[in-house]
């Protein structure tokens, strides 16, 4: 039987291994995935996974430092998925034609010709 206390250290361990392997599994996703969509989401869970696996190695080393670097992970990782997703949906992160923006894709091209 475990004491108070020990089974903390076993848990992280276990966790950290199975987050390795999801990372590892992600990381085929996005080289093999047969879809960009595919890929979109697992590297979105890539980044979900890298939280995880830091904020449980600031678990085990009882140390606050590492919250910076999970906050600016998950900023990215959001910044990220957004614009891959606008990306794929538009073709374009970044719309540069300012008069008629507000109208949809289809609209423009319309009135382009």
């Amino acid at each position: 039987m475990m004491m108070d206390g020990s089974i903390l250290p076993v848990a992280i361990t276990i966790s950290m291994g199975i987050v390795s392997v999801s990372l590892l599994m992600l990381f085929i996703r996005v080289v093999i995935g047969p879809t960009m969509p595919d890929r979109a989401a697992a590297l979105d869970a890539i980044g979900i996974n890298l939280i995880a696996m830091i904020g449980l190695l600031a678990i085990r080393m009882q140390t606050i430092h590492f919250n910076d670097v999970i906050l600016l992970i998950a900023i990215i990782t959001f910044i990220g998925t957004v614009a891959l997703a606008k990306f794929l949906v538009s073709g374009s992160v970044i719309d540069r034609e300012m008069d008629n923006s507000n109208k949809p894709r289809e609209e423009r091209r319309n009135s382009d010709e």
